[in-house]
């Protein structure tokens, strides 16, 4: 068994009544004559379940909340509490279909049972369906989530067959000569950008150099979903020292009570000197976190810090980051309302390389420029630009058998009160690079840290309670946007050719009432926008400005001419 870290437990904590926290994808698929249906999507999840293992855990929480919960093994769940169908009725437009995931996307997971749904929604205009599959982001970050989601997939319309699961004796039975493990090896790396996951940082930012003669959107340290450090607390799912007692070291039993009791005595007479290693690792990049960097000396903290320490990287320094008021942050409510839509990767890769920048810096002013209008239009926008999370994916290598998170993320300000859309494409790319090169020397722990300074049972009652307060008094972000990078090439669920696939992910107080993800597949980019309702009235206005923002942008063929 596996215990949650301080970082995994916060995407727990946060949950209330306004707040679901997991992540979703949404993949329109030409069914291919009916061969996506309820039984087949059955058929495949118990054929290949065996390979994520964030579709096989399950929670087991310490009695009386006195510790982070352990992640338990569920080999075999019954599909058919988590796989559900859906017919919209016709004419079944895009609007409907955004309509009826949002509602799905705003409900909770049963936190007894694995952290995960699928729905097939069909009825779908010109006979196409959709599938979304939602799982929570206590279990999963990029890394884990491109790797789940390509074992559910095939890179031709004719399915591979898996190697199944070990018998009990440890051994694997015996398979027929295709069983093609080694396809899903190519499939997950192709997934993630088409390296190995020890190369590249996935779920992220594109690379500090220019886009022109790359196809590749993600090169040494990138923002996007997830990080690997090396404190434990801003890691994934970390090994317990020894097993609790009663329980099985394979992780395949339920917790002892007696053990985890005894663990959690344990770590509340450790806490203090935990919690103190941990505000001493972010006092060194407190010029860095939002609000704290504010602080009067920051700098010369976060400098002395990181002697204490005895850190050696040199950090750049960062541009002020305090986060306007806008009509996107305050308490949010239980409402969730979706926009998703597509631009071709082939014409952003031109504006990229006509002004020389990354592939990420061109998805990021889109986004800038879609922000400043909205908020224009309401007569919102502020002075001081936006400022904006990009999460970063730190995984060292393949996720394997490891359940949870091991991300961070960059903090920037995104240049909305620059009113020329070249000069705002320049400045943006600028303070990226700038973002991304401060990463690379030294690849920021802080927010798990930070989710590890109060004691566990105390961060269940109060996380709620302080996001709600603090996106009222002093929101410390405006919002949250993720580029991830994925395949060029067409995949296939069940047959059925995906056309689309739309990242869908999570609304808190304290991170704003919008989320913009984007996801690079097949020679698109494809957005999927979250918004509250009572913080955004209308997502699809923001997303036909981030569509119309790139004809802002002049590219090769009008700067070459």
């Amino acid at each position: 068994m596996r215990q949650l870290t301080a970082l995994d437990a916060q995407f727990l904590d946060v949950e209330c009544a306004t707040t679901a926290a997991h992540v979703a994808g949404l993949a329109i698929l030409d069914p291919a004559d009916g061969s996506v249906s309820l039984e087949a999507l059955a058929d495949l999840l118990r054929e290949r379940i065996h390979l994520s293992p964030a579709l096989t855990h399950r929670l087991a929480p310490v009695p009386l909340g006195l510790d982070r919960p352990y992640w338990v093994a569920e080999p075999a769940p019954d599909i058919d509490d988590h796989l559900f169908e859906t017919v919209l009725p016709a004419p079944g437009d895009r609007r409907q279909l955004t309509d009826e995931v949002a509602l799905i996307h705003a409900r909770h997971l049963d936190r007894t049972r694995p952290l995960w749904e699928m729905h097939l929604i069909r009825g779908l205009a010109d006979g196409l369906v959709a599938v979304y599959t939602k799982v929570h982001h206590a279990a999963i970050d990029g890394v884990s989530g491109a790797e789940t989601l390509a074992a559910l997939l095939d890179l031709t319309p004719i399915p591979r067959h898996p190697a199944p699961p070990p018998t009990s004796s440890g051994h694997q039975r015996e398979t027929p000569a295709d069983t093609a493990s080694a396809g899903l090896g190519e499939l997950c790396s192709r997934m993630v950008g088409g390296r190995p996951a020890a190369e590249r940082l996935t779920t992220g930012i594109a690379a500090d150099r220019p886009a022109a003669g790359t196809d590749e959107l993600v090169d040494a340290p990138a923002a996007g979903t997830g990080e690997l450090v090396d404190a434990p607390a801003a890691g994934a799912g970390e090994l317990v020292d020894a097993p609790a007692a009663g329980t099985d070291e394979r992780g395949g039993g339920l917790p002892g009570w007696g053990g985890m009791l005894l663990g959690a005595v344990v770590r509340s007479a450790t806490y203090p000197v935990r919690a103190a290693a941990a505000a001493v690792r972010a006092a060194g990049d407190l010029d860095a976190i939002p609000l704290a960097c504010a602080i009067p000396g920051a700098g010369l903290i976060a400098k002395a810090a990181r002697t204490v320490t005895r850190d050696p990287h040199r950090r750049p320094e960062l541009p002020r980051l305090a986060a306007p008021r806008t009509p996107l942050n305050g308490p949010i409510s239980g409402g969730r309302h979706l926009a998703i839509g597509s631009v071709p990767l082939k014409d952003v890769r031109k504006v990229a390389r006509a002004h020389g920048v990354s592939v990420n810096d061109v998805v990021m002013t889109l986004c800038t420029t879609a922000l400043r209008s909205w908020l224009a239009e309401r007569d919102a926008l502020p002075d001081e630009p936006l400022v904006v999370a990009v999460p970063v994916a730190v995984r060292k290598g393949a996720a394997g058998e490891t359940v949870g998170n091991q991300i961070s993320a960059m903090v920037a300000p995104l240049p909305t009160n620059v009113a020329d859309p070249v000069e705002r494409l320049r400045r943006m790319g600028a303070t990226m690079r700038a973002a991304k090169r401060r990463f690379a020397l030294a690849p920021a722990g802080w927010l798990g840290d930070l989710c590890s300074l109060l004691p566990a049972p105390v961060t269940t009652l109060a996380t709620p309670a302080i996001f709600r307060l603090a996106s009222v008094a002093f929101p410390p972000i405006n919002l949250i946007i993720s580029n991830v990078p994925g395949p060029q090439f067409p995949l296939y669920l069940c047959g059925g050719r995906v056309l689309s696939y739309y990242p869908l992910s999570v609304l808190t107080d304290l991170t704003g009432g919008v989320n913009i993800t984007c996801f690079s597949y097949d020679g698109m980019l494809d957005f999927g926008v979250v918004a509250c309702p009572e913080r955004m009235d209308d997502v699809w206005g923001l997303l036909g400005h981030l569509q119309r923002a790139l004809d802002e942008l002049p590219d090769e063929e009008d700067v070459g001419g």
